[in-house]
């Protein structure tokens, strides 16, 4: 990804709407576990890293890109610059891994998936989440140098591959979907559709996916597709 607009994401992943729903996704999961060591892939500016700490999990942070990991650094993240298909870490390490927004980002991602699996203890839990729908493939997804969107099958069937148990597969960010098809559809833009929004529209689009989460949808399509595992 370009360095401009990896800083503009960075800009925008504290107040952004589609950056604190996945905060809060990620806050959700990990609720019901006893914090320990975890792994954030793929940490970006620091965000979910962030989360992480603040429930009490000893965290180490992996980013690849140096313009990332510099701005992490700079909000507080203690982070390792490294490739996600060859973690600097021990076997059996991590009692979590976090992934979130990078698996469609690399092309060999049978190596990414058997490194997740290779840092978590026997028990230890993972949660995956990607764009999903490569029928909602967009100049946002080239703007983000995207390689591909999974569909169901293709991520689960990869993570079972390389010996995740998978605990659950839902879809997130449903309700929204067809509004985001429809705009990507309209837009000639060569940039992320991720931008400032008016504070009101902002709010009221974190709202629909707040309410969404209430909601049984989840197992209707969506913009993204999250995978709950654990080693066994």
């Amino acid at each position: 990804m370009e360095d401009a607009e990896i800083r503009k994401l960075a800009d925008l992943e504290h107040n952004h709407w589609w950056y604190a729903a996945r905060r809060s996704l990620l806050a959700d999961y990990v609720s019901g576990l006893e914090p320990g060591r975890a792994l954030d892939v793929g940490a970006g500016a620091g965000g979910n890293t962030r989360v992480l700490n603040d429930l009490g999990w000893a965290t180490s942070a992996v980013e690849l890109s140096p313009v990332g990991a510099g701005i992490a650094r700079e909000r507080g993240v203690a982070v390792v610059r490294a490739d996600a298909r060859f973690l600097p870490f021990a076997d059996a390490a991590f009692d979590l891994l976090v992934s979130m927004d990078l698996w469609e980002h690399v092309e060999d991602d049978l190596r990414v998936a058997q490194e997740a699996r290779r840092v978590l203890r026997p028990g230890g839990r993972a949660l995956i989440a990607v764009p999903c729908d490569m029928s909602m493939w967009s100049d946002h997804d080239v703007a983000v140098d995207h390689v591909r969107r999974y569909e169901r099958e293709q991520l689960v069937g990869l993570m079972t591959f390389v010996g995740f148990e998978l605990v659950r597969v839902e879809y997130w960010n449903v309700l929204l979907r067809w509004v985001a098809k429809w705009r990507r559809g309209r837009d000639s833009s060569t940039g992320s559709d991720l931008t400032p929004l008016p504070r009101v529209v902002n709010a009221g689009l974190r709202l629909v996916v707040t309410f969404e989460r209430r909601l049984p949808l989840q197992a209707l399509p969506g913009m993204t597709l999250v995978v709950r595992a654990k080693r066994p």
